[in-house]
């Protein structure tokens, strides 16, 4: 008992790092960004920082490599690349809050694929977070402050809260015969090769890179929010992330991660002076209210259905739950808990995670959802 509440207060921790971590990402990519750099530059040296860093456990995993190539492709592609390229190309045009909250409308976008595409029905419950994260995105956006909103920017947006679905769905068809680690390490690796013809890294201005930057009024060098970008706000943020959904239950870990929203409008407002009109601060609050209500919805079965399955939840494929462990990058190893959800990586939608462990047998999801975060 005293260890499980251990495992749980461990569990809280890693949550709540992988969430801050996370949340300062957009932050810290925009001072880079008002320097000179381009969005895709920054992206690109974000993603490929992280390969670097996570290299050792790709190196250690490479059994990935033959057992699911097209798993590893597809994270390279949505996650890695699509959401990081597609959220900074937002942030040169709209404030960090506004580009955030419009990416976490992900779990929406999951809800309408599976509704319109796949024909199956949702909740009730699923219609009033959808409902509720759309209105709430009509007043964000409607009161953006300037006389309206950048409509390039808040497209970019919504492409990043695409490859963000479409990492949800991932996880849905990814099984249960994945490593987290292995796939966060080598999504990075791919997600920098897809990049490197899409920004011409050649071309990026090594000058800046190499220069100083104003953060919060401060000048630091430029080399500073890189390294945080690609160690703590991607592969830091990934694992500890995995290690929370392994010491807390799925929703749990879920509700914490919100505090992404919260820790990125906050420093924004630190470090950039962004703040968001009353109405848009309404507004947030409903988004994150639909999204969060959005997540935990369970789609009804159709008949005939093996079981149900939920929205996709984890932004990676959960690893099999009697087997340890994988260690994350200080190679500490651990047992999973036998009352634990199985492990899973990321901060938003982890609901799969839930329904996977309360489904009497039920060995895995359904791999027909193929997409993508």
């Amino acid at each position: 008992m005293i260890e499980h509440r251990r495992n749980r207060s461990a569990g809280l921790g890693f949550a709540i790092a992988a969430a801050l971590a996370f949340g300062a990402s957009g932050p810290l990519a925009r001072p880079l960004i008002d320097a000179g750099l381009d969005p895709l530059h920054v992206a690109w040296l974000r993603v490929t920082g992280a390969a670097l860093f996570l290299l050792p456990v790709a190196l250690r995993r490479r059994r990935m490599l033959r057992s699911r190539p097209w798993l590893l492709l597809a994270y390279g592609v949505f996650p890695m690349a699509g959401i990081q390229a597609f959220y900074f190309a937002a942030l040169a045009r709209i404030p960090v809050g506004v580009a955030l909250l419009v990416e976490f409308l992900g779990p929406v976008l999951v809800l309408l694929w599976l509704r319109v595409v796949h024909r199956r029905r949702v909740s009730r419950q699923a219609v009033i977070g959808v409902i509720l994260a759309v209105t709430g995105l009509t007043l964000l956006v409607e009161a953006f402050s300037g006389g309206g909103p950048d409509p390039i920017g808040i497209a970019l947006a919504l492409a990043a809260a695409a490859c963000q679905a479409a990492f949800f769905l991932l996880s849905d068809a990814g099984g249960d015969d994945v490593d987290p680690p292995a796939v966060i390490a080598y999504g990075a690796i791919v997600g920098s090769l897809v990049l490197v013809p899409i920004v011409q890294p050649w071309s990026l201005r090594w000058d800046l890179v190499g220069g100083t930057v104003d953060v919060g009024g401060i000048a630091m060098p430029a080399l500073a929010p890189v390294a945080w970008l690609a160690v703590v706000s991607t592969a830091v943020a990934y694992l500890t992330g995995v290690a929370a959904v392994r010491r807390l239950s799925a929703p749990i870990a879920g509700a914490v991660a919100y505090l992404e929203v919260v820790t990125s409008i906050a420093l924004a407002w630190l470090l950039l002076g962004e703040t968001l009109s009353p109405a848009q601060t309404v507004g947030a609050v409903v988004v994150v209210l639909g999204a969060f209500i959005a997540q935990l919805s369970v789609p009804t079965p159709e008949p005939g259905d093996p079981a149900v399955h939920p929205l996709p939840g984890s932004p990676i494929p959960a690893a099999p739950a009697d087997l340890p462990p994988p260690a994350d990058v200080s190679g500490r190893p651990g047992p999973t808990p036998p009352d634990e959800t199985p492990p899973d990586a990321t901060p938003a939608c982890d609901a799969v995670l839930a329904a996977r462990s309360e489904a009497p047998g039920e060995t895995g999801p359904a791999r027909g959802d193929d997409p993508t975060r």
